[in-house]
């Protein structure tokens, strides 16, 4: 086992006792993460999505062009840091001339931090680097992904509807892929009333990188008007 999933697994054991060192090391990767976020000059917006994505598929060629036309719209883009997805929208940015970030983590099977990021920091807790995805961007886009992508998508709409952060753009690219769970979302929640229906109003779904990017921004200025980008 690696020494990040060790450390995770004896700090949720309820009979762990290194209380002690266990709040000094996540607060030292909170501090670690709030220095980094405080080197992005400009808005940013979050780009999740697999790591399994392969170069040249088409997902991976639209995150590139997404993050690409972020950065070129004057926004930085943050990411995981690793493979796949993340790696397609650090390159897009570095592309586009932009400011590229990834919050990276340490697996048991080993994650590398992509070659196309300018801030980068790597960290062993998954809920200190989670912190840090919502902290430094005014929105999300989601592109495919697996248990840890639908992780940040449900994370972020618990925030948005209990008001934790606001207005905050979150955008599911891939029509297609997202489809199911939409109509799963709609016939089970929605239907037994377990949320309601603006509750889905938070999600844009596209296959237009352009039209996310558009979406983004505009949300922005509804965050800068209600005071909480």
């Amino acid at each position: 086992m690696s020494e990040p999933a060790e450390l995770n697994r004896l700090l949720l054991r309820r009979t762990h006792e290194t209380l002690a060192a266990d709040i000094s090391l996540i607060a030292s990767e909170f501090l670690a993460g709030f220095q980094a976020v405080r080197q992005i000059d400009r808005p940013a917006v979050t780009i999740f999505g697999s790591a399994r994505v392969a170069p040249g598929s088409p997902t991976y060629e639209a995150a590139r062009e997404t993050a690409r036309l972020f950065a070129e719209a004057g926004l930085a883009v943050v990411t995981g840091g690793g493979p796949g997805a993340m790696e397609a929208a650090n390159r897009g940015a570095r592309e586009g001339g932009g400011l590229s970030v990834g919050f990276n983590i340490r697996l048991p099977h080993e994650q590398d931090l992509n070659p196309y990021c300018d801030i980068a920091v790597t960290f062993k807790h998954f809920y200190a680097r989670k912190v840090m995805f919502v902290k430094s961007a005014e929105g999300f886009v989601i592109f495919p992904g697996g248990f840890g992508t639908m992780d940040e998508l449900f994370e972020s709409l618990t925030l948005i509807q209990t008001g934790v952060i606001g207005t905050f753009p979150v955008v599911l690219f891939d029509e297609d892929y997202y489809a199911e769970l939409l109509a799963w979302l709609r016939g089970e929640m929605l239907e037994d009333g377990l949320i309601s229906p603006k509750d889905l109003d938070l999600l844009k779904t596209t296959d237009d990188p352009a039209e996310a990017v558009a979406w983004v921004r505009e949300l922005i200025e509804t965050r800068r008007e209600e005071g909480t980008a």
